[in-house]
C-alpha cells in the first residue's frame, strides 16, 4: 500500500471522506472548529455541502487527503488557527504569537482504519502548512495514555500520534473530550 497525500482540492473526493450518506442531513463535513459556531449551527442539509465546495476552491483549500491508488481513504483539516474557532476558544491556550497553523480533525474510512495513513495524514498536513509559510503547526489531541478512544472522538488524535510525528506538548488545555484531557501538541517548522 502507498498512500500519497496532498491538497484536498477535489469536493467530490472530500464528499467522499466527510459527506453524508444522504445529501439534506445535518452532519460536521469538518467545519465545526473551521468556522464560527453561530454560523455552523446555523447551516441545513446542503448549506454545509455548498460551503465546503466554496473552502476546497480556496487557497489554501481546508485540509489533506489520503489517496491508496486513486481512493481517497482518509482527511486531515489543517488551516491558520487564526481562521478558525481556536481562534477565540478560552479552553485552548495560545502558547504565544506565531501565527500558526492547526490540525484539528483526522478521519481515516472505515476498512482503511489501523495501516498507518493517519500518520500519512498529519505529515501532509504538515507539508502542506509548511509550503504556506506557517512557522509552527499545533494540535490538539486527547491524552489518552495508550486507552481506546471511542471512535467518533478519535478525530482529535492521540498525543501519540503527534509525538511520533515530532511535535511536542507545548501546554495544558481546559478541554476534554471522551473523558481524555486534551493537550497543545506543537511541532516549530523554522529553522
Amino acid at each position: 500500500m502507498v498512500i500519497e497525500v496532498r491538497p484536498g482540492t477535489g469536493f467530490e473526493d472530500v464528499r467522499t471522506i466527510l459527506g453524508p450518506k444522504r445529501p439534506d442531513a445535518t452532519v460536521c463535513w469538518c467545519l465545526s472548529y473551521r468556522i464560527p459556531s453561530k454560523q455552523n449551527q446555523a447551516l441545513r442539509g446542503t448549506e454545509r455541502a455548498d460551503l465546503v465546495r466554496m473552502l476546497v476552491a480556496q487557497d489554501p483549500p481546508p485540509g489533506v487527503l489520503a489517496y491508496d491508488v486513486g481512493e481517497p481513504v482518509g482527511w486531515a483539516a489543517v488551516h491558520r488557527r487564526a481562521d478558525t474557532s481556536f481562534a477565540g476558544n478560552r479552553k485552548i491556550p495560545h502558547v504565544d504569537t506565531l501565527d500558526v497553523w492547526a490540525v484539528w480533525c483526522i478521519r481515516v474510512r472505515p476498512g482503511h482504519r489501523g495501516q498507518g495513513i493517519s500518520h500519512a495524514l498529519l505529515a501532509g498536513a504538515v507539508d502542506m502548512a509548511r509550503s504556506y509559510g506557517a512557522p509552527a503547526v499545533e494540535g490538539y489531541p486527547v491524552d489518552n495514555g495508550g486507552r481506546k478512544v471511542d471512535l467518533t472522538m478519535a478525530y482529535v488524535g492521540t498525543r501519540k500520534l503527534f509525538e511520533d510525528a515530532g511535535f511536542t506538548k507545548a501546554a495544558d488545555t481546559e478541554s476534554v473530550l471522551n473523558g481524555f484531557p486534551r493537550v497543545l501538541m506543537r511541532l516549530d517548522l523554522r529553522g
